[in-house]
């Protein structure tokens, strides 16, 4: 068994998908053979010796005996630092199988296999809403999302309304009507190729300002939502990401929606953001402060920049503990120790008689003398002490910003930036952080829930 363990070992680890830090990965390892993966089985058969312990001759055709391979590969040898039967893993198993793996298990809601058409008129106030099954009614769904033609152009520029005369794929769309039917008609165009997706759909309260015609139980608004979020991931490019801000009512279903969905690996974070400041309490629970904000990303290979923040509590104190240094120009500045923490040879070197810390430099010597050229180092009278670099307050980015936001203001109802109608509104602080970590400019954004 050794030999045959050590040769699976060796011929397994030839497969990059099978392995993360050097190790092989077990869980991936029986999910790639029970899906029969082409190139997995090619490197079986390359080795006669597992060629003649997992595959059975039938008539003339090699088959591959999974069940044995994963008996094999589920053994506590082949794991070495397990001593039980279960998974290195916690969580809820059905027949031996994680539920978060059981294709077989998943959420389910009335209604799951239709389309909502989702009326958003006037006159559709009075209607009870209309769902087409996926399997009954094909006809009626490929007309209900058939590409719709575009009509009443207008153009708007800092001059006012405008004769629109054509439209290009340069030119941002504010397009008005059923948000599926809009989507839809964009595939063809914009099918991946937007790299930010940020929307703010209906709470689901009982409350919203924005009304659809039924009133929204878990299992129509789910429908809603998969119907539109599963037209929003075509619409997404590889490297792209979508943000969904929702409450506390129908968090945990969207969230489980998701990650059937996007997938659960390509679950970044739920940010929680501070809204507001806490006042009297509801008489049936505690005064509800926050929104979430659920971000995806459509594939393993996204693309963001992690933000930084001058204006959270945590940064604000920061900035009094440390920026407690004066320049002879009056500017703040607080020192940041630029020697090595761990062991750097090759940056050992004094500068201008000041000797390399024990460790080295955490710098080369170009870099030090760059920034002494600009003025960005405090040196020392003593010089048995290390030099330190000046970092100054009108130039500090801030501290990283984590899944907590607590530095962004509600909307006041005084202020310009509020609009016509109630409730709903996002200040642009915090869209502008959303797509500042996730475009550059020339990016595509998207926002099918604007109103």
């Amino acid at each position: 068994m050794q030999n045959l363990l050590n040769e699976l070992t060796q011929c397994l680890q030839q497969d990059e998908r099978l392995v993360i830090e050097g190790k092989l990965v077990k869980n991936k390892i029986v999910e790639l053979a029970l899906a029969l993966d082409e190139s997995l089985i090619k490197l079986l058969l390359k080795s006669d010796t597992i060629k003649s312990h997992f595959f059975r001759k039938v008539g003339s055709t090699l088959v591959f005996d999974k069940v044995e391979f994963q008996k094999f590969v589920s053994n506590k040898q082949f794991l070495p630092d397990s001593y039980t039967a279960f998974k290195n893993k916690i969580g809820l198993t059905a027949n031996g199988e994680y539920l978060t793996e059981a294709k077989e298990v998943v959420l389910v809601w009335p209604y799951k296999d239709c389309v909502l058409e989702g009326g958003q008129t006037k006159e559709d106030q009075k209607r009870k809403e209309i769902f087409w099954n996926t399997t009954l009614a094909p006809d009626e769904i490929d007309r209900l999302l058939s590409p719709k033609v575009l009509t009443n152009f207008k153009r708007y520029d800092k001059k006012g309304e405008q004769k629109a005369d054509k439209i290009t794929n340069k030119d941002n769309l504010i397009i008005k009507g059923n948000n599926l039917l809009a989507l839809e008609s964009l595939k063809k165009s914009y099918a991946g190729r937007v790299k930010l997706i940020y929307i703010d759909p209906p709470y689901n309260t009982g409350g919203d300002s924005f009304m659809y015609n039924d009133s929204f139980n878990h299992s129509t608004w789910l429908t809603f939502m998969k119907n539109r979020l599963e037209i929003a991931k075509e619409l997404l490019h590889p490297t792209g990401n979508i943000f969904i801000q929702i409450d506390d009512f129908e968090d945990a279903y969207l969230k489980v929606l998701m990650d059937q969905l996007f997938g659960q690996d390509n679950f970044r974070n739920k940010i929680t953001w501070k809204r507001r400041g806490g006042s009297a309490n509801p008489s049936n629970r505690l005064n509800n402060v926050t929104d979430y904000i659920l971000w995806y990303s459509k594939t393993s290979s996204f693309e963001f920049t992690p933000p930084f923040s001058l204006e959270d509590e945590n940064t604000q104190k920061y900035i009094k503990e440390r920026f407690t240094n004066v320049d002879e120009n009056g500017r703040k500045f607080m020192k940041s120790p630029l020697q090595s923490p761990n062991p750097r040879p090759n940056l050992k070197y004094d500068y201008k008689g000041y000797k390399t810390p024990k460790n080295g430099w955490s710098i080369s010597r170009e870099v030090i003398e760059k920034w002494d050229k600009e003025g960005k180092l405090w040196f020392p009278e003593d010089k048995n002490k290390n030099i330190n670099r000046k970092i100054y307050l009108d130039e500090y980015q801030g501290q990283p910003v984590s899944s907590l936001w607590t530095d962004i203001s509600v909307i006041n109802p005084m202020s310009k930036e509020r609009g016509t109608f109630e409730g709903g509104q996002k200040p642009e602080a915090l869209l502008h952080r959303i797509i500042e970590m996730a475009t550059e400019k020339g990016d595509l954004i998207l926002d099918f829930f604007c109103r």
